[in-house]
């Protein structure tokens, strides 16, 4: 008994799917943080009621360090200030360099 062609189609891209989701999670490592910075509110978010979640793509160092940061989203005006902070962050040791997403939160309060 032959799959029909749009039935086959679909479980192709569904297994390519699966596996995709599947290697992009076993890359993604979450590492204890150590010591962390709160980030300082800029002023002028501050003053224009400027507030929410900055997502950053965080590289560790097998030290703990953070080598770099990447605004993945958020506002441009608390992007920054989010970067600083996490740079200043230390993580758990790991035998190789890891990456990792962080957010922070900005509450206008």
């Amino acid at each position: 008994m032959a799959i029909p062609i749009r039935i086959a189609r679909s479980l192709i891209c569904i297994s390519a799917l699966a596996l995709s989701a599947g290697t992009a999670l076993a890359g993604d490592s979450h590492r204890a943080i150590v010591t962390r910075v709160q980030p300082v509110y800029p002023e002028l978010a501050h003053r224009m009621h400027v507030g929410g979640k900055v997502v950053l793509l965080v590289e560790i160092q097998p030290d703990g360090t953070v080598s770099g940061t990447k605004v993945e989203s958020g506002h441009a005006l608390l992007a920054p200030a989010a970067q600083d902070a996490v740079r200043k962050w230390k993580f758990a040791p790991n035998p190789s360099v890891s990456e990792s997403e962080v957010e922070i939160n900005f509450n206008i309060e």
